[in-house]
C-alpha cells in the first residue's frame, strides 16, 4: 500500500524529518511552545488561548468528544510514550540496560531520582500550612528531550558515555512515570475495557511479528487499543508505552530492528508535534505579574516542585549512582567522573513534559494548585537546566583543552583509506519499504540507512 502523499517533495520531507530528529531542535521546540503559551496566557488575548484548550471535538458515541487539551494529553502524549517504549525495549536488548550489572546503575539512578524529589515535595508540604500532597509525583520525572537537548548544545567534547547514561536514566524514568500514572492517577476501572485493551496489546504484539504487516493494520490495532485503555479508566498514555515495548528489537534487514526503524520513523512526530503541542496547551498559566509570581512560588505546592526538581533530583540521581556503583552489584563506566555525573544529575531535574502531564492529572487544568504547580515545573526545570549547563560547560571546556593536546586520529589515516558516507533516504517511501521487506523482497533499501539515530546502529544483537 502506498504511503500517503503530500504537497512537499520527498527531499523536503526527508530534510524536515531529519531536522526534527536533532535533539537540540526538539528541545528548542519545547521551549518555544511553552514560552508562547506563557506569554499568550498573560496577554490581553488570554481568553482566546484558554478557549482553544477547552474546545471539544471527537465522536460522542465513543465518548471521545474531548477538549483540545485532553487530546494533547492523552492522544499526542501516547505517541510520545510509544517512542519511549521503543527506546526502553532497545536499551534492554542491546543498549545501556543490557545485562544486569550494566543496567543496575541507571535503574538505581532513576529510582533514586524519583524517590528523593517526591520525598522533598512531601516534606515541604507536610511542614507547611496549606500544603497538598496530591502532587507528590510532579517533580519525579525527567524530560528526556529537553535534557538531551541541553547536553547536545553544551557537550561537544564531553564523553559519549554521559549521553548514553542520561538516555538510559531518562528511558527508565519514563517507564517509572508510566507506572506511577497507571497506579496512582487512574479513574474508576472498567475491567471489561481494560481486558480488551490488554488483549489489544497482545494482538499488536502478534501482528507486528508477522512476515506481512501492513502499516494501516498496525495503526488500526493501536488506535483500537488506545480507545479501550481510555475507556477503561487507565490513562491512555499507558497504551502507547505498552505497544512500544512489544515491537521486536532484533535485527531483520541490514542488521536493523523493526523497533529502531519505527523509532526512526516516529521520532519527528514525537519531537516535532506531540511534545511541543502538549507543552503549548499545558504551560499557559496566568501569572499576574511579579507579585503574582511571588505569591504562586510561595505556595508549598510550587515550592515543593521547585525544590524537588532543583535539589531532590540531583541528590537522588547522584547519590544512588555513586552508592550503587561502589557498594552494589552495578558497574559504572570508568571514563565518567564524579563532576560529570553531578552535571547529568542536575539536568535530570528538567521535568517539564511529563511533570506537566502529572500536574494536570493531580490537580486538573485551571485550578489554583494546578497553576502554581505548573509555574513550579517551569521555574524548577529552567533552574535545573541553567545550573546543569554551567557545570557541564566547565567540564566541556576541560575536555576540550585535553583534546587539543592529543593528536587527531584522522591525521593517521592509512594510505588508501577513505571515509564512506551514505546518501540520505526518501522519508516518503519508508512505510512501503518496511512492507516490501516483510513480503520477502530480495533487495530493499533500509529506510534508516545512512541516517543517524538517537542510539546508533547497535540496536540489534
Amino acid at each position: 500500500m502506498n504511503a500517503p502523499q503530500s504537497s512537499r517533495s520527498p527531499t523536503e520531507r526527508s530534510r524536515v524529518a531529519e531536522i526534527l530528529r536533532d535533539e537540540t531542535v526538539g528541545g528548542a521546540l519545547l521551549l518555544a511552545a511553552a514560552a508562547v503559551a506563557l506569554v499568550w496566557a498573560n496577554s490581553p488575548w488570554s481568553a482566546a488561548y484558554f478557549t482553544i484548550g477547552q474546545f471539544e471535538l471527537g465522536p460522542t458515541a465513543l465518548h471521545l468528544n474531548l477538549s483540545i487539551s485532553s487530546w494533547a494529553e492523552e492522544g499526542l502524549m501516547a505517541i510520545f510514550f510509544f517512542v519511549a517504549g521503543l527506546e526502553l525495549a532497545q536499551e534492554v536488548t542491546s543498549g545501556e540496560l543490557h545485562g544486569r550489572r550494566r543496567a543496575a546503575v541507571p535503574v538505581a539512578a532513576a529510582i533514586g531520582g524519583m524517590l528523593v524529589p517526591a520525598a522533598v515535595y512531601a516534606a515541604v508540604n507536610l511542614a507547611s500550612v496549606g500544603g497538598d500532597l496530591r502532587g507528590w509525583a510532579i517533580p519525579a520525572p525527567t524530560d528526556i528531550a529537553f535534557a538531551l537537548a541541553v547536553l547536545a548544545v553544551i557537550g561537544s567534547h564531553l564523553p559519549a558515555q554521559l549521553r548514553a547514561f542520561l538516555l538510559a536514566l531518562a528511558v527508565v524514568d519514563d517507564f517509572l512515570a508510566i507506572v506511577i500514572i497507571a497506579t496512582f492517577f487512574s479513574e474508576a476501572l472498567s475491567y471489561g475495557a481494560l481486558v480488551g485493551g490488554i488483549a489489544g496489546v497482545g494482538i499488536f504484539a502478534v501482528a507486528v511479528r508477522r512476515a506481512y504487516r501492513p502499516w494501516w493494520l498496525l495503526v488500526l490495532i493501536a488506535v483500537a487499543t488506545w480507545i479501550l485503555f481510555h475507556s477503561s479508566g487507565i490513562h491512555a498514555t499507558v497504551a502507547g508505552a505498552a505497544l512500544g515495548l512489544v515491537v521486536p528489537t532484533r535485527g531483520e534487514q541490514h542488521g536493523r530492528s523493526l523497533s529502531a526503524r519505527y523509532e526512526h520513523l516516529l521520532r519527528p512526530v514525537s519531537a516535532g508535534l506531540a511534545a511541543p503541542v502538549f507543552a503549548f496547551v499545558a504551560a499557559g498559566v496566568a501569572v499576574g505579574g511579579l507579585a503574582g509570581l511571588g505569591t504562586a512560588l510561595s505556595d508549598p505546592v510550587a515550592l515543593g516542585v521547585v525544590l524537588g526538581l532543583l535539589l531532590g533530583k540531583p541528590i537522588g540521581v547522584f547519590g544512588a549512582t555513586v552508592l550503587f556503583a561502589r557498594y552494589g552489584p552495578g558497574r559504572l563506566d570508568s571514563g565518567l567522573g564524579r563532576v560529570d555525573l553531578l552535571g547529568i544529575a542536575v539536568i535530570a531535574g528538567i521535568g517539564f513534559t511529563v511533570s506537566l502531564l502529572i500536574v494536570d492529572l493531580a490537580y486538573g487544568s485551571g485550578t489554583v494548585f494546578g497553576s502554581h504547580a505548573t509555574l513550579g515545573v517551569l521555574v524548577g526545570s529552567s533552574l535545573s537546566a541553567a545550573v546543569g549547563a554551567v557545570i557541564l560547560s566547565m567540564r566541556n571546556r576541560t575536555y576540550r583543552m585535553l583534546a587539543s593536546t592529543v593528536p587527531d586520529e584522522d591525521d593517521f589515516t592509512e594510505p588508501g583509506e577513505t571515509e564512506e558516507t551514505e546518501p540520505g533516504v526518501d522519508e516518503s517511501t519508508e512505510l512501503d519499504e518496511i512492507e516490501e521487506t516483510d513480503r520477502g523482497e530480495d533487495e530493499v533499501t533500509d529506510p534508516g540507512e545512512g541516517e543517524s539515530t538517537q542510539r546508533g546502529e547497535d540496536s540489534d544483537t
